[in-house]
């Protein structure tokens, strides 16, 4: 049985610059530490019991938490399955681990693809490459989704202010995003982004009163965090066609963190009901077929 572990593995790697820590649980990264100062959110359960989960095989939820392979109903939870399984770790070197899952009687039950999930983590420096590889073990197309979630620290919180810093993106003309609605289903409602004379996304404890932002269509490739001094301590890049930003600050002001989220993947818009391989942004592998995607954590 792969689900409920009782026992949580922690591997660790480290070089010059950082310290990574990493649990067979979901093979989620639960440490990023640069001179003692820890970046990664430490998953008090008072405002969100994870760090950095993997999200598999879907990003969001399917529409009422059901969806359809050629007409026939299976139920899966928000984000999927795999971050609430044990990996086994197949690679352990001085600069990386490597983490599989593999499709069982368990998943399969929930979700008819066979399958091999791999999660690596390599360290370069100051910089922490996050590696997935899916591959179709089965005999028919295969369709999924997967994406990231890591949750850093603001920087010098004060919870006496509301300002907690800023979004830096590579690109500031133009940005739309779309929101979840009360049921996680995606809204069609394109909102303009506004950012500041300076290009950047001002963050304070009203900014995420809409709850998430979702960039769609391969708009940005690169967020970083930037300190109330403006100075980026943490960036993500990725190539993904979805990235994320969420913090439940809408409910919780005081909450000290803040996810940046790259997808292969998003949530069904409201009120979806067709086939699961025609939901939006899937990816899809013919039989024995793999696919290979990640994105980049850099401390500044």
């Amino acid at each position: 049985m792969q689900v409920q572990s009782t026992y949580n593995i922690m591997k660790t790697l480290q070089n010059q610059d950082l310290c990574i820590q990493v649990s067979e649980h979901g093979a989620e990264l639960c440490s990023i530490r640069h001179r003692e100062k820890e970046y990664l959110w430490q998953a008090d359960p008072a405002f969100w019991a994870r760090h950095s989960p993997v999200l598999f095989p879907i990003v969001g939820r399917v529409w009422e938490n059901t969806y359809r392979v050629e007409g026939k109903e299976y139920s899966l939870p928000q984000h999927g399955f795999a971050r609430d399984m044990d990996f086994e770790l197949i690679s352990e070197r001085e600069d990386e681990l490597r983490y599989r899952l593999e499709s069982s009687a368990e998943t399969l039950a929930k979700y008819p693809y066979p399958f091999s999930l791999e999660i690596a983590y390599r360290l370069t420096g100051k910089k922490i490459e996050v590696i997935w590889e899916v591959k179709n073990t089965g005999q028919v197309d295969m369709y999924f989704q997967i994406g990231a979630h890591p949750a850093f620290y603001y920087k010098d919180l004060d919870l006496a202010s509301e300002e907690r810093g800023f979004f830096a993106f590579d690109r500031t003309d133009n940005l739309q995003y779309v929101c979840p609605s009360d049921k996680g289903g995606v809204l069609p409602d394109l909102h303009d982004l506004q950012p500041d004379a300076e290009g950047l996304l001002p963050i304070h404890t009203h900014t995420f009163d809409c709850d998430t932002y979702a960039f769609e269509n391969s708009q940005l490739k690169r967020v970083s965090l930037l300190d109330k001094a403006k100075k980026p301590y943490v960036t993500v890049t990725f190539e993904t066609p979805v990235v994320a930003l969420w913090s439940p600050t809408k409910s919780r002001p005081d909450c000290p963190f803040v996810c940046i989220e790259p997808w292969y993947g998003r949530a069904d818009a409201v009120g979806y009901t067709g086939e699961f391989k025609d939901r939006a942004y899937m990816q899809h592998l013919s039989p024995g077929e793999l696919f290979r995607g990640g994105y980049v954590i850099e401390i500044n």
